[in-house]
């Protein structure tokens, strides 16, 4: 996990939490558990579950980050 990264899970609620409409496309994903050695594999569409999340199309793509 990137230093100051933060899992999607057990985040505290009223912020939005933004994925890219391809990773909840996908069948699995891995995410950060929290804990340094944990990892967790979950259906993509999960994470469009999550409080506050909201899916947008081409967010991770390189014009978007442009």
């Amino acid at each position: 996990m990137e230093y100051g990264g933060i899992t999607p899970v057990g985040q505290p609620g009223g912020r939005p939490q933004l994925f890219d409409a391809a990773v909840v496309d996908r069948e699995c994903v891995l995410i950060g558990s929290g804990r340094r050695r944990d990892r967790l594999i979950v259906p993509g569409a999960a994470l469009a579950g999550l409080p506050g999340a909201v899916v947008l199309d081409g967010l991770g793509s390189a014009a978007a980050v442009s």
